[in-house]
């Protein structure tokens, strides 16, 4: 019995725009269906998006690096008990276990800034970016007192428990964003001045998409940094805060 002819692959006329983004178009067909090599490569994109969330904070490598630095390190975790519960009980991981509540609570003295890397949906994103990025920031930030929490099971609100128990007068939360089709590894940093538990989303700042294909390190430290100067000039964070990128362009 003879193979059937493969029938040939239809290029789609937006072939020439996929130099430009790393999103799924232009995928072409063959026949009626998708070409298998673009079937595949999808499903290994969507493996690697799952296994992402199933990531670990290292939280050795970061606080060994971060206390090489001279800065003090704490390590949290939220009220969540297990990564399936993670996912379904996002109210748990936004607030801190009792034990974490105490040991930060322990602390008598205040901080300017206080640095949360927290694992979120994509631990391997902060693991690979958050210090290099902080590498760039930190000379920025002369003058200000500095700390750092390792927060683990934590959603983007952990960050104001946080910096309420250690009398913080700015947080900032690095944390693994949801891993997309194509950058499995992306982080956010969520900035918040005066942080308090029951604050809402339209109090913070968000910088997202920093990844190998998004945003750099280095435009990322820059714009924590340009907030981080607007929210104590002005005592406030987010919708409040307009960005004026000639102003942010000129630093």
């Amino acid at each position: 019995m003879k193979e059937k002819p493969s029938k040939p692959i239809i290029k789609d006329p937006w072939e020439n725009l996929k130099e430009f983004t790393n999103a799924r178009i232009a995928l072409g067909s063959t026949g009626n269906a998708i070409p298998l090599k673009e079937v595949l490569q999808f499903k290994f994109a969507y493996a690697h998006s799952k296994d992402a969330i199933a990531t670990e904070l290292d939280v050795v490598m970061l606080k060994t690096k971060i206390q090489s630095w001279d800065y003090p390190v704490w390590e949290v975790k939220s009220q969540v008990s297990d990564r399936s519960e993670y996912l379904k009980r996002p109210d748990l991981g936004r607030k801190l276990d009792a034990e974490s509540e105490v040991l930060l609570k322990r602390n008598t003295g205040t901080f300017d800034i206080i640095f949360v890397l927290a694992d979120g949906l994509s631990a391997g994103a902060v693991n690979r970016n958050a210090l290099p990025l902080l590498q760039l920031l930190l000379p920025q930030l002369d003058g200000y007192s500095i700390g750092f929490v390792t927060a683990t099971m934590a959603r983007v609100a952990l960050g104001d428990d946080i910096g309420s128990a250690l009398n913080a007068k700015f947080v900032a939360l690095l944390i693994g964003e949801r891993p997309g089709l194509s950058s499995p590894e992306s982080m956010g940093i969520y900035t918040t001045f005066a942080p308090k538990l029951g604050l809402t989303d339209e109090r913070r700042n968000c910088i997202s998409n920093i990844h190998s294909n998004g945003l750099s390190h280095q435009q990322a430290a820059s714009l924590v940094g340009y907030l981080i100067r607007q929210s104590f000039a002005k005592k406030i964070s987010g919708v409040d805060i307009k960005i004026n990128l000639k102003e942010l362009l000129e630093d």
